[in-house]
């Protein structure tokens, strides 16, 4: 399943975030009036007549001088117009045409990939007007539209999902297991990828970066097909350092979307890092099967600081995620590595495992009635009535009360470590969603 990705780009504070959450529904993007505000790249889904595709908010940048400016914004451009299947240019009409914008289109133009210029802020037909100044970008597709309230968004998308091209079979679910390799650079990706399939796949160097392409491969193991997916960056170093993060998030959003498990991998001789847990979190949010391998193990090993003393510190960490494997491995000695497909075998049938409704009821309400939920602010007693599982992808729990919304985050947690100490789901995200009526009533 490869669905299609529209990448959002253009100058700081020109609106691109706001697109981004009316397109998505959402409020994913911090939208505000500095520029240069949204500095993570944030990702989406968007729906329209009856196709899905991808979308990812590009963020802006507060640069330290005007030439470091139009660095940063070719170097975005040019990894945007290498990686998305379609390309939003947003601009302001109140602004006028620019030079970085010129600068742009002209990388846009060079490109076989379809490509709209946005003029934003356009929030009446007055405005509109502006629109006729950049068609000197040369660019066919402009659209004149007003992102914060939606004017001429749906022409927009009426034309940008007849553009894009959607395989017959982009929906169709590949049955075999897959697997995503994701980590910051220099990890191990590469090399664990090549030991898991015994041959060079992957270019391995001790440059961050080295792999330019995610590369697909098929491995066999005991006769089943699995798929592995390693994610990683630049071919060399690019001339902005943020802007390799940027590619490296294009790739690594790409392959937590697309995968079953990702096996997150760790450096041994740094432990989690910031930018672990921003992938942990993603792969959570997406709801996949995780696994943490702790690479480079053979290089601590025989120090003091014990495979116990390092999990223990790295599940301090995790907080609430508590519920991830942790695995010690060695790319380069192989150590350990075929466990990692065997954990994500059992991951795999964990994400799937339904748990009978009576089997649900039986065992978590007794337990729900000796530590039922706080009473409200106005002393009502809150009653849990009914639990019940849904979900096709991964598991959802769906809890019926009677005052659903005063439920603290607090007790939805309380309830999610019920149902794992009683279930399992070893290395699943769950959701533990209340609700406000029971259906056996209805």
């Amino acid at each position: 399943m490869k669905i299609p990705l529209v990448v959002i780009l253009g100058r700081p504070n020109v609106g691109k975030s706001t697109l981004f959450n009316r397109l998505t529904k959402s409020k994913l993007a911090i939208v505000d009036d500095v520029s240069g505000v949204t500095r993570d790249r944030i990702y989406g889904e968007v729906e329209w007549n009856g196709k899905i595709f991808r979308i990812m908010d590009t963020g802006g940048y507060v640069p330290d001088s005007d030439d470091l400016f139009e660095i940063a914004i070719k170097e975005q451009v040019k990894i945007a117009i290498e990686e998305a299947d379609a390309i939003l240019f947003v601009t302001d009409g109140r602004a006028g045409v620019l030079p970085v914008d010129a600068d742009i289109a002209n990388m846009l133009r060079l490109s076989d990939k379809p490509s709209f210029i946005l003029v934003n802020k356009s929030d009446n037909d007055t405005q509109s007007l502006n629109k006729n100044d950049f068609y000197s970008l040369g660019i066919d597709h402009v659209y004149d539209i007003a992102a914060i309230s939606g004017r001429n968004v749906g022409d927009l998308l009426d034309t940008l999902v007849n553009s894009i091209n959607f395989p017959d079979d982009y929906l169709d679910e590949d049955v075999r297991l897959k697997i995503s390799v994701i980590g910051r650079p220099n990890v191990g990706k590469s090399s664990l990828t090549n030991a898991l399939l015994g041959s060079d796949r992957s270019i391995v160097t001790d440059i961050p970066g080295t792999t330019r392409d995610s590369i697909n491969s098929t491995l066999k193991y005991y006769g089943e097909e699995i798929i592995l997916v390693d994610t990683a960056g630049l071919r060399k170093k690019a001339k902005v350092q943020e802007n390799i993060e940027f590619y490296s998030n294009v790739r690594t959003f790409r392959a937590i979307a697309d995968c079953d498990v990702a096996v997150i991998l760790l450096d041994s001789r740094f432990g989690l890092e910031n930018q672990d847990q921003k992938i942990i979190d993603e792969a959570v949010r997406r709801r996949k099967g995780i696994i943490l391998a702790v690479n480079k193990w053979d290089l601590v090993e025989k120090q003091t600081n014990t495979a116990k003393q390092f999990e223990d510190s790295i599940r301090f960490d995790l907080g609430t995620v508590d519920y991830l494997p942790i695995i010690f491995i060695s790319a380069l000695s192989k150590q350990r590595i075929f466990k990692i497909i065997d954990l994500a075998k059992s991951i795999r049938e964990e994400r799937k495992k339904k748990i009978p409704t009576s089997v649900l009821n039986e065992t978590l309400l007794p337990e729900i009635a000796i530590t039922p939920p706080p009473s409200t602010s106005r002393g009502k007693e809150i009653k849990i009535k009914y639990i019940t599982q849904v979900g096709e992808k991964y598991p959802i729990f769906l809890i019926f009360a009677n005052d659903p919304n005063s439920i603290s985050d607090s007790y939805r947690r309380f309830v999610e470590k019920l149902i794992r100490r009683h279930f399992g789901f070893f290395g699943v995200p769950i959701t533990v969603s209340f609700k406000d009526k029971n259906p056996i009533e209805e």
